[in-house]
C-alpha cells in the first residue's frame, strides 16, 4: 500500500507541475504555429539533443495521461518531417502507453480484479485468447481516446510485451497520419482538418479487419473439424 499511495503522490505532484507552469497552454495549434520558428532554430541547433528531449517529454506526457499528445504528434510532423518524426513519436507513444498502463495495473488491477472478479472471468478468458486482436483494432480506430485504453487494457491480463508492440503496430498509420499533417502545420484551421469522415471509416474497417478474419479462420478450422 505504501508504494501505492506513493507513486499517486508521485504522479499527483508531476500533474500539479504540469499546469502550475502552465505547460497545457502550449500544447496549443495556435501556440504550435507562433513557436514553430523557435523550435526549428533548436533544432539546427542541436537535432539529436533536441530530438531526445521531444521524445522524453512526449513520454512524459503520454506516460502520465496528460492532454497534449495531438499537438506533439504535428509538432513532430513541423519539426522531424514525415520520416523521423513518425519514428520519434511511434517508439515515444507506445511507450508512454505501455508506462500508462502498467500504472493502471500497478494501482487498480488487483482491486477491480477482486472486487468485480465473477463478471471479470469471461472478459480475462477472452483476452487471454483474443486480447492482442483486440487491442490492435482499438488502435487503428483513433476515435478511441488514447489514455482510456491505457488504463482499461491495464485492468486485463494482457502481457506487458504484448501490449507495447501491438500498440506500436496498431498506431502506426494514425501515427503517420497526424505527423504528416504536422509537415503542413501553416495549412490546419483546426484539429478536425486532419480526420475527414472517410479517413475516420477507414480506420475502423482497418480496425475490425483482423477480429473478422480471425474469427473466419476459427469458423473455416470448426467446419472443416466436424465434417
Amino acid at each position: 500500500m505504501a508504494k501505492k499511495l506513493s507513486l499517486i503522490a508521485i504522479l499527483l505532484a508531476l500533474g500539479l507541475v504540469f499546469y502550475l507552469l502552465d505547460l497545457h497552454q502550449w500544447l496549443t495549434l495556435e501556440q504550435l504555429k507562433q513557436g514553430q520558428a523557435q523550435f526549428e532554430q533548436w533544432r539546427q541547433a542541436a537535432p539529436i539533443l533536441v530530438g531526445l528531449l521531444f521524445a522524453l517529454f512526449y513520454v512524459l506526457i503520454t506516460g502520465l495521461s496528460l492532454p497534449g499528445a495531438v499537438i506533439l504528434t504535428l509538432a513532430a510532423g513541423a519539426l522531424f518531417g514525415l520520416f523521423w518524426g513518425t519514428v520519434i513519436v511511434s517508439f515515444a507513444s507506445s511507450i508512454g502507453a505501455t508506462l500508462a498502463f502498467l500504472v493502471s495495473r500497478f494501482l487498480l488491477r488487483d482491486w477491480v480484479q477482486h472486487r468485480f472478479a465473477g463478471r471479470l472471468q469471461a472478459i480475462n478468458r477472452g483476452v487471454e485468447r483474443e486480447g492482442a486482436f483486440y487491442l490492435f483494432a482499438l488502435r487503428l480506430v483513433p476515435i478511441f481516446p488514447f489514455f482510456l485504453i491505457n488504463i482499461l487494457m491495464g485492468l486485463t491480463r494482457i502481457g506487458t510485451w504484448t501490449y507495447y508492440w501491438v500498440s506500436q503496430l496498431g498506431m502506426l498509420a494514425a501515427t503517420a497520419v497526424y505527423v504528416n499533417a504536422g509537415t503542413q502545420l501553416g495549412r490546419l484551421e483546426s484539429l478536425g482538418d486532419i480526420l475527414s469522415p472517410q479517413l475516420l471509416l477507414s480506420f475502423v474497417l482497418l480496425g475490425i479487419f483482423p477480429l473478422l478474419a480471425r474469427r473466419l479462420l476459427r469458423w473455416i478450422k470448426h467446419y472443416r473439424a466436424n465434417r
